[in-house]
């Protein structure tokens, strides 16, 4: 890899459904945290599964999925993160963004903060 690569940055956005092993057991949607403290991983991987699947078929578009159902406060903005650079996310999620061509959408990604699906925008 050349190092002019390192300091690309990439535009991502993405739907996180948090469980009960996430490190912070709220969400704008839950803030109380009462649903999340009772999702297993495996509830939450399932749902996220049924969610790419209404948006890799057209069924759905990302942006009304992550304004919905994303435990991220990017939801308002339709699962948009924004630019970001590496080491700025959490190393999981950083890899799988770069990994994907601009348009991609990821498979289930496993972070501290809950489960992702990612779309790279930029």
């Amino acid at each position: 890899m050349s190092s002019s690569s390192s300091s690309e940055k990439v535009r991502a956005s993405h739907i996180l459904i948090k469980h009960q092993g996430s490190r912070r057991k709220a969400s704008w949607k839950d803030p109380e945290g009462r649903v999340i403290s009772a999702t297993t991983r495996d509830d939450a991987v399932s749902q996220l599964k049924d969610l790419r699947v209404d948006i890799v078929s057209g069924k759905a578009s990302f942006s009304d999925v992550a304004s919905r159902y994303s435990d991220c406060s990017s939801a308002k903005r339709g699962g948009d993160l924004g630019s970001f650079g590496r080491g700025q996310m959490q190393k999981p999620f950083e890899e799988a963004t770069y990994a994907l061509k601009v348009g991609e959408i990821s498979d289930i990604v496993d972070t501290d903060s809950g489960v992702h699906i990612i779309t790279r925008t930029g």
